[in-house]
């Protein structure tokens, strides 16, 4: 029987980049997790701009950028190792322009976009000159996790196209310099499909209704409510092909779901870190709150569910990189990983006890701002019920 070769060594290049970036995030990033300009929608862009500084003199703003604008070009298990090593603070990933939704959005032009819109869209944002965000979901009964249920319309008039209709929670819209807008097609070429739109920023006709008030903090600009009206794009504002804007969206989604398992990962870490720090120094009925089974059983399942959380996104990863569309792949993370890391952050601040429930550490802010992402990028339900759906219909091993 051939024994099956496994090798869990990541390269050389990946490995010093990812400890270049810890020493970065822990000597240069950790220290402005106090600065008032990280509000409760999020660091300001102003402090955005500066840890963007910081990251470039320090050789590591944006690594995963394709190298033609300066970037690494790592492959997806590159930025398992790098993106895990920015998450150790939740600014680390604002610092080195890897945070949603402009990691994401910058993989999906680099893939998608055409030579003109990759200068005049791609460079920029990929330079981190500029923020994006991405208009898809939209309040009821419009999309949500059903993206069928799509309520903004496209209608060609002309060599232009006309868009209509409400979207909310909208990251990063404020202060965005464009926006990737998803639009059903009505009428003509396309309909009835969801299509694509790239639309520069400010535009009167795309308003910022209001920043709503979430539990997370996480996203420079937070999350918006935006309303567009009668907003008229030319022709070659299509992303990719009028009509399928929900297949070029995929290229956008399996990725982008399994980095922000990569950079939570890292803050998961940090907390374990913490917790475990304080286990071996505070005392209780004489001696170490450690030697207590209660604490050491949970800093044990703290070190089971990092541990499943990390071999989950690189065996996703690896998948990716050979080139496979990864969909069970990046959903079986996305539902292992976030509820891993919120386990992580509940016995975190369990074991830390008063201290946890205060702003001392950074563990209360992290308990705060994961459990949001069991529910976007799709939540955990729908990748279950997606998931469910395959294995009956034998579509899944």
């Amino acid at each position: 029987m051939t024994a099956l070769d496994l090798n869990f060594a990541l390269p050389s290049h990946v490995t010093d980049l990812a400890a270049r970036v810890k020493t970065f995030v822990q000597e240069q990033v950790i220290p402005y997790e106090k600065d008032p300009r990280w509000t409760s929608h999020g660091p300001t862009d102003e402090l955005r701009r500066e840890l963007n500084a910081l990251a470039a003199r320090a050789g590591v703003l944006a690594p995963h950028a394709p190298e033609e604008f300066g970037g690494a070009g790592l492959s997806h298990i590159g930025r398992a190792a790098v993106f895990t090593a920015a998450g150790y603070s939740m600014l680390g990933p604002i610092a080195l322009h890897c945070a949603a939704p402009d990691e994401g959005n910058i993989h999906m032009l680099d893939v998608i976009a055409n030579p003109e819109q990759r200068q005049r869209y791609l460079k920029p944002l990929a330079t981190g000159v500029v923020r994006s965000c991405f208009c898809m979901t939209e309040p009821a009964p419009g999309a949500g996790s059903d993206p069928g249920q799509m309520q903004t319309t496209a209608r060609r008039d002309g060599n232009e196209w006309v868009i209509d209709g409400d979207k909310w929670l909208i990251t990063g819209a404020e202060g965005a310099a464009f926006a990737i807008i998803m639009a059903k097609v009505v009428g003509g070429e396309g309909d009835g499909g969801a299509t694509m739109f790239l639309a520069d920023l400010p535009n009167p006709a795309i308003r910022i209704e209001r920043t709503l008030d979430t539990m997370d903090s996480s996203f420079v600009g937070g999350h918006a409510v935006v309303r567009i009206d009668n907003l008229r794009l030319p022709a070659d504002a299509v992303l990719g092909e009028v009509g399928q804007g929900f297949r070029h969206a995929q290229v956008r989604l399996a990725p982008a779901r399994l980095t922000h398992c990569m950079r939570w990962l890292g803050s998961a870490i940090r907390a374990h870190e913490i917790a475990t720090d304080y286990a071996r120094r505070r005392t209780a009925f004489g001696k170490p709150l450690g030697s207590h089974e209660g604490v050491s059983f949970m800093l044990a399942d703290n070190a089971m569910d990092i541990h499943t959380a990390q071999l989950t996104i690189w065996h996703a990863a690896w998948v990716l990189d050979k080139g496979e569309r990864g969909g069970t792949e990046s959903s079986m993370a996305k539902v292992v990983c976030s509820e891993a890391v919120a386990r992580v952050a509940d016995r975190s601040l369990q074991i830390l006890g008063g201290l946890g429930i205060t702003r001392d550490t950074v563990v209360e802010r992290f308990y705060r701002d994961v459990r949001a992402f069991r529910i976007y990028d799709g939540p955990s339900e729908v990748h279950r019920w997606a998931l469910g759906r395959r294995i009956v219909q034998g579509q899944a091993g």
